[in-house]
This record gives structure tokens, sequence and C-alpha cells, in this order.
């Protein structure tokens, strides 16, 4: 069934994307987890491979390729069990550039986009706030217009890369008595003053740098605006249907990474006289939890043909998330159980899948938001129409 998706040239980048994270990225892996930091060196070996432009128009370095170039680099981040180095990579690539290439002028796309493409600098987004996770429109982080500056005063938390990104597009209300429709996106480089990051201490996703921003009277010249003023808050609803379908296709390559895994050991381990693999209770749980991970898959690689073909899929893409996190926890569960005490040892997989796979039904929207977002559209009869 996935050839009805996946050309023997996406069949060939996925086995060269493969043979780059095994030798690149797999052996500094267990560094990256312990300091909970990401060096340098590697993003600019991305960039040279063009992985950070797959989906960037070529006149920027990108590669202008369709989603599922996509879709193969975020399930193939997702089998070198480092949740925390994935997330740092799609949190830059999908979430930062995604606002540089739509909302970005000229400008703004030659100072960021292009050194972004080339892994020269790095970006992280940053929207969810101390007092407002999910509730966007309650953001209390604001930017009065002075002259041809804006003064940004406000804080933000949980921003995946918000420790050593090297520029931040952060959401500040404009016109604040307009509630969500007077929001604006700003680009901010790291350098400017006022700006300052905490680092976040987390359960799992131990490689990335999680952190908290506060902005003290910073000043962000004009130019700095990403499109329109006090048209935020649609750009940012526009992009969450992406958002969610990458944390399902993470959700449902785990899980497959897990079963996998799980499968070989089990092929291996012997109990009263044969491998436990054969043992039928164990052997339906399996056909159980492959069942629900190839559902999933299969309604998110439908999901993104219809994305790339320039559908909006809110609905779906909430789907997406909503059931594919849920189902990765339940199998990735599992999985430790079937590898016994050998499943709660660190030097096994399973128990940083288990820490890393535990925030897919909290971030970019907990579960509880995307089921009432769907309750709306279901029940109520919400309509969502992508910015304008």
């Amino acid at each position: 069934m996935n050839s009805i998706y996946f050309t023997e040239e996406h069949n060939l980048f996925r086995k060269s994307l493969q043979e780059f994270l095994q030798k690149e990225v797999v052996p500094h892996i267990e560094k990256w987890e312990q300091t909970g930091k990401i060096e340098r060196f590697i993003w600019k070996k991305f960039g040279e491979m063009g992985f950070l432009g797959i989906n960037q128009p070529e006149a920027y370095g990108g590669m202008d390729l369709d989603l599922f170039y996509t879709v193969i680099l975020l399930e193939e981040l997702q089998k070198i069990n480092s949740g925390g180095f994935a997330a740092a990579i799609w949190a830059h690539v999908y979430l930062a550039m995604t606002h540089l290439k739509a909302e970005g002028n000229a400008f703004i796309k030659q100072k960021y986009l292009v050194p972004s493409i080339a892994g020269e600098k790095i970006g992280c987004l940053c929207i969810t706030e101390p007092f407002g996770g999910s509730d966007v429109a309650g953001m209390r982080t604001k930017a009065v217009k002075n002259g041809d500056h804006y003064i940004i005063n406000g804080s933000k938390t949980f921003i995946t890369n918000g420790v050593f990104s090297d520029y931040l597009i952060v959401s500040a209300k404009t016109t604040p008595d307009l509630g969500n429709k007077g929001i604006s996106l700003f680009i901010l480089d790291r350098s400017m003053e006022g700006v300052s990051a905490t680092k976040l201490d987390k359960l799992g996703w131990r490689a990335s740098d999680t952190g908290e921003l506060a902005f003290d009277n910073v000043k962000v010249p004009v130019a700095n605006l990403m499109g329109e003023e006090d048209k935020g808050f649609s750009y940012i609803m526009q992009h969450f249907a992406s958002e969610r379908l990458i944390m399902g296709i993470n959700a449902h390559a785990r899980a497959e990474f897990a079963l996998d895994y799980a499968l070989q050991y089990m092929s291996e381990r012997e109990a009263f006289g044969r491998t436990i693999d054969k043992f039928q209770v164990l052997r339906h749980k399996i056909a159980d939890l492959y069942s629900d991970m190839e559902l999933c898959k299969t309604f998110n690689y439908a999901v993104a043909n219809c994305l790339d073909k320039g559908e909006y899929v809110v609905k779906e893409a909430t789907i997406s998330k909503l059931k594919s996190t849920k189902m990765a926890d339940k199998v990735i569960y599992q999985c430790l159980q079937f590898l016994g005490g050998y499943g709660y040892m660190e030097e096994y997989p399973m128990a940083r899948l288990l820490r890393d796979s535990r925030l897919g039904p909290i971030g970019g929207g907990t579960s509880e938001i995307l089921k009432e977002i769907l309750a709306k559209m279901i029940i109520d009869k919400k309509e969502y129409k992508p910015a304008t």
C-alpha cells in the first residue's frame, strides 16, 4: 500500500537518510541526551545534505520536494531513539521555518530562511505562555509600536530550541482590545537586549533544549513584523494543522520502531524451551498493537496526501494527533512489558521511548483541547478556514 505514496526516488532518499543518521547522528545521541545540548556541527551537516530545506523554495537553497519526503524525514528521526533530537530538528524546520516561508518578507527570508536551510541558524516558535497553554487567544505578551520599533514585554514557556536557537518567532498582542484578532508575529534575534532564557528540566526529550523565555522591553524593528499586523492568530491557526499531522506521523513512526524492536527481542528471548514470540497471549497482543499502528499510519499518509495537494485538513490533522499519540503510548507501554526487566533498563530503548512518547498527547495542543476542537466541528458545525 505504501507504493501509493512512495516512489523509487522516495525510497532511495529514505535509504540515504538512514545511512546519514546512523553515521553522523547515532554515535552522538547518548552524549546529547546526557548533556541536554545538541552540538552545532550536526546542524551544518543536515544543511549540507539538504535535509533542512526539503520543502523550501529552491530560490532560498531548498529542494522544493513533495510532502512525502518530509514524512520520510519525520519517520526516520523517530527511529534513532531520541525524541529530543527529533523535536529539535522538526521544531526548527516545520515550526519556525514554516512561518519564515509563509509570512516572511524578502528581507526576512534572506536574513533568516537562507541560513536556516543551510544549518547556520536555528529557530524556534514562541507561542505558549506560562498562564495559557492551548489558549492562544489568552496570551499576555504585548508589542507596543513606538516609532519605527515595537517594544515587546512578556514571557513564553515550553519552547523547543528555546535556549540555544539564534532567532525566535514570537507571538504578541498588538491590539489587545481585539482579543485573538489583535495578535501579531515578530522575528527576534537572540542577541537583542532584554531577551533571556531559562532551560527547563523535563521527563523526556532530554537532548532538546526546552526553554522559558522572558522579554523585557525588547526593541524590535518594524521590519521584523511577520506578515500583517493583527493577523498573527490566523497565521498560527493555519499552521497548527501541519504541526498536528507532524506529531501524528511522529507517533506512528515511534510505535512502529517499538514494535520492530520488541519483535526482534521476542524472536531471540527464550522461556520454557521456546522463544517468547511463540506464546499465543503475546502473539495476539502484538497483532492488536500492530493493527492499531497500521491504522494510524495509513490514515496519516492519506491526510498527508490531501495536505500535499493543498487541501485544508485541520479536522483530519487534529484526529491524526489525537489518535496516533494515544496509540503510540499504548504500544510503547506494552512493548516495554514484552521486554520484562530489560524494558526497565536504560541500556535498552524502551525506557527512553516511553518517556519521550508521553509528550505526544500534551505538546502542540493537549488531547483534551483537541477533543473540544473536534466536538465544535462535529457537533456545533464550526468551520475553520485558511488565513486570507
